[in-house]
């Protein structure tokens, strides 16, 4: 299959011109090796080469010779490597060393000095919309940020193929896969999380129907605020399981270090209002795919009850958003208040330019969506911040155009970078 390139090559690019060493942080299987191919002059794989074990306890920095870029797949499995390549990058004073890929993150306590000023990170995500060709891209996140004009555009989208492609995902592996297909490679993905990654990451034995039922009360929570306290509670009610609150922790704690899980943080801006920001953090898996596994659901469960197939089309939007945003410099937030009233992302640059965007998967919420957004805006103080560039209601179906409110309506498949 030929390689489709990534929106995040061109971030790579850029940070191995500024750096010495690029960390690819990412989820297994979402493309981090293949993208960085394109890009190594030569590859140590770690967790293949026979040679590397020895190597590591006679002549570790032979490892690091090569043409460069110089890719290290999974170079984790020997976290030594770190320090090596970092007093190595500052030998040889020279940008575009390294790449450094991983399925995971290694414990805490590995990385004992800090890769500040020799290494930049690039987050990977699955593939987006764009990305797979789903989505034309004629609106731009981009000129969203900068408050610019958007055109009327018809990209008709079904809800079947919505759903279908909430079940598909965005794993590059499963480009050109039928549903049947990528629901059983998505649900294999789920096993071998349960029954090997867990307890590879720590090399701590983890119970696999104890993982699963925490995936799946994830599952049943995506792109929702709930706290750890309530997942017990959901497990308990949902699974009837018991598992204690420290070790849903422990657990979590490791699914963040797969990359299985992206949480979306709560924004944190001045109000006029004395309404309480909350802080709690909105909970997504990596692809909205794993959450459909996770419950063994299928395109009929999820056609039957679209309050909670809407849940997942904001999971799969927030994906996209993120993977536009951090090609836009800026990062995605949600914001939630003590009146209760919700913006399901808030895109802001490091220059501090912002978007707010509520996201429906049908067209009959609009309204109330509008409303929201008019709410929102106007309870910021912007004698502190500036006003949003732009509102916006993401849908799944539906055409692309502005409301003569100013509030623009966009349909998933015309977003893009």
């Amino acid at each position: 299959m030929a390689y489709i390139k990534r929106i995040s090559d061109n971030q790579l690019q850029r940070k191995l011109e500024a750096s010495g060493a690029v960390l690819i942080r990412g989820a297994k299987a979402c493309g981090k090796t293949e993208s960085a191919k394109r890009f190594a002059k030569s590859i140590l794989e770690v967790d293949i080469d026979p040679q590397v074990p020895l190597l590591m306890e006679t002549d570790p920095n032979r490892l690091l010779i090569g043409e460069t870029p110089r890719l290290i797949d999974e170079w984790q499995e020997q976290p030594k490597l770190w320090n090596l390549i970092r007093h190595e990058i500052d030998k040889r004073a020279l940008p575009a060393q390294f790449i450094l890929t991983g399925s995971a993150n290694p414990d805490e306590n590995t990385k004992k000095h800090s890769g500040a000023g020799r290494f930049t990170t690039l987050d990977m995500h699955t593939m987006s919309w764009q990305e797979l060709g789903h989505s034309t891209g004629k609106i731009s996140l981009k000129t969203l940020l900068e408050g610019g004009k958007i055109d009327i555009y018809d990209e008709p989208t079904d809800l079947d193929f919505i759903v279908e492609k909430i079940i598909i995902g965005g794993f590059p592996a499963l480009i050109g896969r039928n549903i049947y297909q990528a629901s059983d490679l998505n649900r294999a993905y789920i096993d071998l999380l349960a029954e090997v990654d867990m307890s590879r990451v720590s090399n701590i034995k983890r119970d696999p129907l104890k993982v699963r039922n925490i995936l799946r009360s994830l599952a049943r929570n995506t792109a929702t605020t709930v706290e750890t306290t309530l997942l017990e509670t959901d497990i308990f009610e949902k699974d009837n399981t018991s598992i204690s609150r420290p070790t849903i922790y422990d657990y979590l704690d490791a699914l963040e270090r797969l990359m299985i899980i992206e949480n979306q943080p709560a924004w944190n801006i001045h109000l006029r209002s004395s309404a309480l920001l909350r802080k709690t953090p909105k909970r997504h898996l990596t692809d909205v795919s794993l959450a459909v596994a996770a419950l063994g659901a299928d395109k009929n469960s999820l056609l039957n009850d679209l309050k909670f197939t809407g849940f997942l089309f904001e999971s799969l939007v927030t994906h996209d958003l993120r993977v536009y945003a951090q090609a836009n410099d800026a990062k995605v937030f949600h914001y939630r208040d003590s009146t209760n009233l919700e913006i399901d992302a808030v895109v802001q640059k490091y220059s501090g330019e912002y978007a707010a965007f509520e996201i429906k998967l049908g067209t009959g919420q609009i309204d109330d969506a509008a409303g929201n957004l008019t709410k929102f805006a106007s309870i910021l103080d912007t004698s502190k911040i500036s006003a949003p560039a732009s509102l916006n209601i993401i849908t799944g179906t539906g055409i692309s155009y502005t409301r003569k409110d100013g509030i623009n309506v966009i349909s998933l498949s015309s977003l893009g970078l």
